[in-house]
């Protein structure tokens, strides 16, 4: 009843403070509001998140430039959904879904693994590489060879991993050490400072031969995991843009000519057809 009596002016000054404050929170969301694939086409630029450090899917060339897998996927995606640039932002697997959620970034390519946790905070994109997990150990080492000889052991993960949250969740007794990325993590192994390190047999096999690490992986692969691009939520256009670059790629051979290029003659579509339905 008494509201009733409130004098319009009053009423006209409240709404237009309303106005600036919701103007306000808008702006301070980072453009969270739309579909990211309006805003990338609009600013003509695709910005992208990627550790920068994890070669060869990622790493900065001699010129500190971005070069790898990732980097030459993205570029190709960014042309196929009609984006003229791309914009390389390093970050790292604990700052990926904040920094999507909070506009940073418009899209994370960067061998991130899809997991019903991190599908309720962000969307993916259809799968573009499946990674094979494997335990490394030092050159010398010969007592541990599967899971159940880590138990009670120091073991190295990258930090914001699935590998790590197995490692911390999986392995009875486990002392978990975390590395900003792999090279440091294989490099410290290498030195005796860990028992094992949990990472991409691939990527580990890679980097142990390009920078001369005394380090081997051992035993049988703990498991596959699918690799898939990351995004803001509710994005459903952008989604569907990116999935049909993907699939393209796939069929018409140019993610086959990138994965040999970068991964050792590997091809990487062989991989993905590979994968079971519910995975793909």
């Amino acid at each position: 009843m008494g509201m009733s009596r409130i004098r319009r002016p009053f009423k006209v000054a409240f709404s237009l403070l309303a106005v600036v404050v919701s103007g306000a929170l808008v702006g301070c969301s980072g453009g969270s509001s739309g579909d990211v694939l309006q805003q990338v086409r609009d600013n003509g630029t695709l910005r992208v998140a990627l550790t920068q450090a994890n070669p060869p899917w990622n790493f900065l060339d001699d010129a500190g430039k971005p070069v790898g897998y990732d980097v030459d996927v993205a570029r190709e995606v960014a042309r196929r959904i009609g984006v003229d640039n791309v914009e390389f932002v390093a970050s790292n697997f604990q700052s990926f879904i904040e920094g999507v959620r909070a506009g940073r970034f418009d899209i994370v390519i960067s061998g991130q693994t899809v997991t019903d946790e991190r599908k309720q905070q962000v969307d993916f994109s259809t799968p573009y590489q499946v990674n094979g997990v494997s335990i490394f150990t030092a050159s010398s080492n010969n007592s541990i060879n599967s899971l159940e000889d880590l138990r009670g052991k120091v073991i190295a993960v990258s930090a914001g991993t699935t590998q790590e949250k197995f490692a911390s969740e999986e392995i009875p007794g486990a002392q978990v050490k975390t590395y900003q990325n792999a090279t440091l993590g294989l490099t410290d192994l290498g030195r005796g400072n860990a028992d094992a390190m949990l990472v991409s047999r691939f990527q580990g096999s890679y980097l142990a031969k390009q920078n001369g690490l005394h380090v081997k992986p051992v035993g049988k692969l703990l498991e596959s995991e699918v690799n898939a691009m990351s995004f803001r939520k509710g994005s459903t256009e952008f989604k569907k843009e990116i999935d049909k670059a993907i699939s393209d790629m796939i069929d018409d051979g140019t993610l086959t000519k990138i994965s040999r290029k970068w991964l050792g003659g590997l091809d990487m579509v062989a991989e993905l057809k590979a994968l079971p339905p519910e995975q793909s």
